[in-house]
């Protein structure tokens, strides 16, 4: 079977052809949108996406401000932050860059964002709102899954998925995403006793677990919709995704690539969710 890659090249293009389009309207009437990027960790690849996030930025005309707390910073600190960030009207949106230094979570601190700014949807009240379906801003990630499979015409409705993953930043709220694209969700996740048995059930699988090539051929039906979110540094310095693309090339319909998949229009509904949160302000 030919394995179709799924990119998401075309579909970031034509994001951030809107938001820079917004983003220089919103800089025309007296300032640019303006992103606080909040980093407390020294991982490298937490470091390779906020470069990317920071050129992104530049390149779309949006203002993004890093904020390097370190990789022992105290909860009370990025609290502190994040709080201070929030009653800024200078600043329209706040993205907290993952992972977090050890000991503390996201439930330590996400509250302290305003969920007007809450850009990446990880504060309790933005994760609340996606559950009831209400509107707010939901996890980039997540929101960029469902757009990669809509984008290459890929009906969700009544469709089996298999999420590998039950994190509040991506896994969670995809199901719910998910769920409101009428498909029918399955959330698989470390203790799951048989993962094999969960993804090739499913017609659809994602792949959001931080685990290089935990999803191989094995776990795939022959036909099925692979997506991988996996952005994992391999041992020689690269980034690599969760699934095992050379045992599920061949059997899967189609394939997400890393990088070049989810990652390019996750940066470009975060911008847009940026431009968004500048134009609420504005009113």
């Amino acid at each position: 079977m030919d394995t179709a890659s799924l990119t998401g090249k075309d579909l970031a293009a034509a994001i951030n052809s809107d938001t820079a389009k917004r983003a220089a309207a919103l800089a025309d009437a007296g300032a640019a949108p303006t992103l606080a990027l909040v980093v407390a960790n020294d991982d490298s690849a937490s470091t390779w996406y906020v470069n990317s996030l920071r050129r992104a930025a530049k390149k779309l005309g949006i203002e993004c401000d890093r904020i390097d707390l370190g990789a022992y910073a105290s909860a009370a600190r990025i609290r502190s932050e994040l709080t201070a960030r929030s009653a800024d009207p200078a600043v329209d949106a706040i993205m907290l860059q993952t992972p977090l230094p050890a000991g503390v979570t996201l439930d330590d601190v996400s509250s302290a964002i305003d969920a007007r700014k809450d850009v990446d949807g990880v504060s309790p009240l933005s994760l609340g709102l996606l559950a009831a379906g209400l509107d707010g801003f939901v996890p980039a990630t997540s929101e960029a899954v469902v757009e990669l499979l809509v984008h290459h015409e890929i009906p969700l409705e009544g469709r089996t998925v298999t999420v590998v993953g039950r994190s509040n930043i991506v896994g969670k709220p995809l199901a719910q995403l998910l769920l409101a694209k009428n498909a029918t969700v399955t959330v698989a996740h470390s203790r799951t006793a048989d993962l094999a048995a969960a993804t090739s059930a499913a017609e659809i699988v994602v792949a959001a677990a931080g685990r290089i090539g935990l999803v191989t051929g094995e776990h795939v039906n022959e036909g099925a919709i692979v997506i991988d979110v996996g952005t994992n540094e391999s041992a020689d310095g690269s980034i690599v995704g969760d699934v095992d693309a050379a045992t599920v090339t061949g059997k899967a319909a189609g394939l997400s690539p890393v990088p070049g998949g989810v990652g390019p229009v996750t940066t470009a509904l975060l911008m847009r969710h940026v431009v968004v949160a500048a134009e609420n302000a504005r009113g």
